[in-house]
């Protein structure tokens, strides 16, 4: 057993905090958070980062718990801890000015295109914590554009960085810059985009000395310290609010696009006095194809759906850091498709299998929770990539997005229509950005009516997007829930499954769930994202 959602013991505080400081404080902190984010996104160069926001910032204390968090990518944000962790323990302290930079998988990352950018907080020889930027990069080289290829092993994913100093004592390092440019295919976007990570960690460092200069070191350090032990007392609280028992589900992942099908998600979720223990025993073990998950995604998304369900019983919101889930126990079976190792391939283990981790956890719940749990959702981020040669300037472009679909409906009503949900918080890319910055044209985008599941609340529909190409490209799809759709609740009938089309001369051929094709200018891609399912009879 292991248990990576707490990776230290947090001590009770010595002394009472005032609670109206601690929730200025909390705002505070907050708002250095979705501020970094703000710059972020002010500075990128791609739009994958600067309009559709896949990216996350936070704040850590001293040592390296969660503080605050922005409102952005659950999926980032819970696997961001062990990212710090393992830039700290391979590097080992940062000394002022210095920048972290990693992307692989197996030390805290999520899968390549996602780079995470660190940088410790000093007010003059005290560490008062760390500020954390991650964000997807829509091209970190490996054998198709955009990195989110099907591949049987990592290599062949892209440029896997481990934790190195990509900033020393306020100085660039050329020669890991160089490096990293050198192995993508648009370097001038990579560049720009580094550097916004840069600017967003120099926000969020520079907003934490202004509040060290109005309010004194002393009193920051021990704000972020209260705050992480009052989400973990709110967690221990809304475990005690779920019927002690065994709860278990099962689920079952499409394929891995090497011919391995209905890949078992298996979890039993143990819930005693305060504290959980989640058993994924049962899952499949690793597969050729790139939906193996690695353990800092299994343990975001187990973070994300106890802090949701745990909010809804308590009525109240924990802090934007989660705390350090020091109640939660995980245990996770070893080169499993939840808990990758080397040299798996795990490009869609971030995007997909995030999703379906999320479902079956919500499954579990749901036999103790029948009043709370929604229906499933769409489970699948349809991630489109596309690569080629612009004919409008010559240059590489690299394009990446994911497509929303159909909320689960809930026992208070319906779901949303066309939205990402659960481990993705993105946005969609809009049409006039996506026609000016790619060679594409937006032939149709809109609702599939009907699609969500029928019920006493009905699921959210799924979307229908039509980009037509207007260049020779090369096309990778990672989609799920394309056999079955999203399973109803309660009586609801399960959401319509999705499906991925080309249309080449008007004539239209279905493609797989995980495909990687050479497509010709005119194609049409067509992604048919699945609706969310229905809660209650009808």
């Amino acid at each position: 057993m292991i248990p990576p959602l707490s990776t230290r013991p947090s001590s009770e505080p010595a002394r009472r905090p005032d609670a109206v400081v601690l929730e200025v404080f909390r705002h505070l902190f907050q708002a250095v958070a979705e501020e970094m984010g703000a710059a972020l996104r002010r500075a990128s160069y791609s739009p994958n980062i600067k309009e559709r926001r896949d990216y996350s910032c936070a704040l850590f204390d001293a040592e390296h718990r969660p503080v605050a968090m922005g409102d952005h990518m659950p999926v980032h944000l819970g696997a961001m801890p062990m990212s710090v962790d393992a830039a700290l323990a391979e590097l080992g302290t940062l000394a002022p000015g210095d920048v972290a930079m990693l992307n692989d998988p197996f030390r805290g990352g999520t899968h390549l295109p996602d780079i995470t950018t660190i940088e410790a907080v000093y007010d003059d020889d005290r560490l008062l914590g760390y500020v954390a930027a991650r964000a997807h990069h829509s091209d970190v080289g490996g054998i198709t554009p955009g990195s989110m290829p099907l591949a049987r092993e990592i290599v062949q994913e892209g440029l896997r960085i481990p934790p190195v100093r990509l900033v020393r004592e306020g100085v660039r390092q050329d020669d890991v810059w160089r490096l990293v440019l050198s192995n993508v295919r648009t370097p001038e976007e990579r560049a720009g985009d580094l550097e916004a990570q840069l600017a967003a960690l120099h926000t969020g460092r520079r907003r934490i000395l202004e509040m060290v200069d109005r309010r004194g070191p002393d009193a920051v350090v021990d704000a972020m310290s209260d705050l992480v032990d009052y989400a973990d007392r709110l967690m221990e609280a809304g475990l005690r609010k779920i019927p002690d028992g065994r709860w278990s589900a099962r689920g079952h992942l499409d394929d891995d696009g090497f011919g391995t099908e209905s890949i078992p998600i298996a979890v039993t979720i143990e819930v005693r006095g305060g504290r959980a223990e989640v058993d994924f025993t049962g899952s499949s073990p690793q597969v050729a194809g790139g939906v193996n998950a690695v353990a800092a995604i299994t343990s975001s998304a187990t973070r994300y759906v106890l802090r949701c369900l745990i909010e809804e019983l308590l009525g109240v919101s924990m802090p934007a850091g989660g705390g350090s889930m020091r109640h939660v126990d995980l245990v996770l079976p070893e080169a499993s498709v939840v808990d990758a190792r080397p040299p798996a391939s795990v490009a869609a283990g971030n995007v997909e299998t995030s999703q379906r981790i999320t479902d079956v956890l919500f499954d579990a719940l749901a036999e103790a929770l029948p009043d709370l749990v929604p229906a499933l959702s769409q489970g699948t981020m349809n991630n489109t990539t596309v690569g080629g040669v612009d004919p409008r300037s010559g240059e590489p472009f690299a394009y990446y997005e994911t497509v929303g679909g159909g909320m689960g409906a809930g026992p208070t009503g319906g779901g949303l229509s066309g939205v990402h949900v659960h481990m993705s918080n993105s946005l969609n890319t809009p049409v006039e950005a996506l026609e000016h910055a790619y060679p594409f044209r937006v032939v149709r985008y809109g609702l599939r009516r009907g699609s969500g599941g029928a019920g006493l609340h009905r699921g959210g529909d799924g979307l229908r997007r039509d980009v037509q190409l207007l260049a020779d490209a090369r096309v990778t799809l990672l989609t799920e829930r394309r056999r079955n759709g999203p399973p109803g609740r309660a009586g609801g009938s399960a959401g319509d499954a999705g499906s991925n089309v080309l249309i080449r001369g008007g004539v239209e051929r279905s493609l797989a769930g995980k495909v990687t094709f050479d497509a010709i200018a005119g194609d049409i891609v067509s992604i048919r994202s699945p609706g969310g399912g229905g809660w209650g009879a009808p």
